[in-house]
This record gives C-alpha cells, structure tokens and sequence, in this order.
C-alpha cells in the first residue's frame, strides 16, 4: 500500500485535509511543523517537501501535491467514496447545479474571501509594530481608513452571499457534502475568528453552517490530531 504522508502546518489550511482524511477514512501519515515563534511563519524544513516551503503538501509515494484545493481534488479522485453514500457528493456530476457550485465555492474560498481576510489581519496589525511613537496615530488612522472603506465592506459582501446560498440548504451544494465545504472552512473560520462575535450575529446562516462542520465527528478528530484551524480557536 502507498504511504500517503501530510505535511501539516499547525494552525493553517492543512485542516482542511485532514478532515477530508477522516471523512474518507483513509490511512495517513501526520507530520506537523510548527511555526517559528517569532515569524509565524513556516520552518524551512518544508522547502525540503515543496520549494514553496508551504504547508499543506502531501507525498503519495512518489507525488508530491501543493495547494490545498488540489489537494482535496487529488484525494477525492485517488480515494473516490462510494457514490450512493453520505460523501457521494464530494465531487458533483459535471453539468448539474451542483457542480457549477461546487466549482465556484471551490474558487471563492481563495480568491474572494481569503485575500480579503488576509488584508484585514495585515492592517490590524500594522498600529502594533514598533516604530516611532508620532507614527502610530498615523499607522492607526491609515489602517482605520482601508479597513473601513475597501476591506470590511468586501468581507461582508462575501459573507453576505454565502449567508444567501445557506438560507435553504445544509451545505452549499445541497444536501450533501461537497469539496467546497472542506475548501470554505478554513476562509469561514478566518473571517469568523477575525470578525468576533459582531460578525457571527450579523450573519447568522454562516455562524451555524461552521458549528454543523465543526459537530461532525470527523472534524473532530482532525483536530484531535492536528490542533485548531485558527490560534486562539
């Protein structure tokens, strides 16, 4: 049998992986690298996997796959469940409805939620690094003015669609699990986390489709085995 290894970065996009691991029920091999204390970010021992030297990346044999979102691809074609079962619809036949959502909530998640949430964690952080203090109040000022105008009002735009698509179904391709779903938590765990508790009641379909994911038992132990999504979660 092919080892199939995860190279798992702690708090990061590999939870994404894992829990589509536990879903399948499929062997794996976890390593996990934790970040440097004082960058955050990852150790270079993951340029000896990948040359971004960014988690995740799995090896399967002799494949190495980047990207979370071509990882959960890789694994739903390698490790395909039965069609007639509760994960039957990871990946929805071509030419549905189901597809088309799934394909654009598989994008959605990098490309028009996670930039912006990105954006925000750089601009709060910005008025807490050091520099001299008659800077400050302008680092503040700067910071509060692109958050206000051009960050926040895209992150409730993309959590108001999303809070739209949950109005009538569990998942957001139906009554199933798709890919996106494994795709979207990690972008929806972000925007939650950084938002606070303002966020979650003002989009309260979002805030309920995280607690179904995070009350399945295969979420579960994807963080038993490798810690929360997001620090401080």
């Amino acid at each position: 049998m092919t080892l199939l290894v995860v190279h798992h970065l702690e708090h990061s996009r590999s939870h994404r992986v894992l829990w589509l691991l536990e879903e399948l029920g499929v062997a794996y091999e976890l390593r996990t690298y934790p970040r440097d204390a004082r960058t955050r970010l990852a150790p270079p021992e993951l340029k000896a996997i990948h040359p971004l030297g960014k988690a995740p990346v799995i090896t399967h044999g002799d494949v190495t796959v980047a990207e979370s979102g071509a990882i959960l691809e890789y694994l739903a074609e390698s490790f395909p469940p039965a069609p007639d079962g509760e994960l039957g619809n990871l990946v929805p036949p071509p030419g549905t409805a189901a597809h088309r959502d799934n394909r654009f909530w598989m994008h959605f998640a990098e490309g028009s939620l996670m930039n912006w949430v990105v954006m925000k964690l750089v601009f709060v952080n910005i008025p807490k690094q050091r520099m001299p203090f008659f800077a400050r109040p302008i680092a503040r000022e700067i910071s509060r003015q692109v958050l206000q105008r051009f960050v926040d009002p895209n992150i409730d735009a993309a959590l108001g669609l999303l809070e739209q698509t949950l109005r009538d179904r569990p998942w957001l391709t139906g009554q199933r699990l798709a890919l996106a779903d494994f795709q979207m938590s990690f972008a929806v765990e972000a925007a939650l986390a950084l938002g606070g508790p303002q966020t979650a009641a003002r989009f309260p379909g979002v805030a309920a489709y995280r607690e179904r994911y995070r009350a399945r038992p295969a979420y579960q132990r994807a963080l038993a085995k490798g810690g929360p999504e997001i620090m401080g979660v």
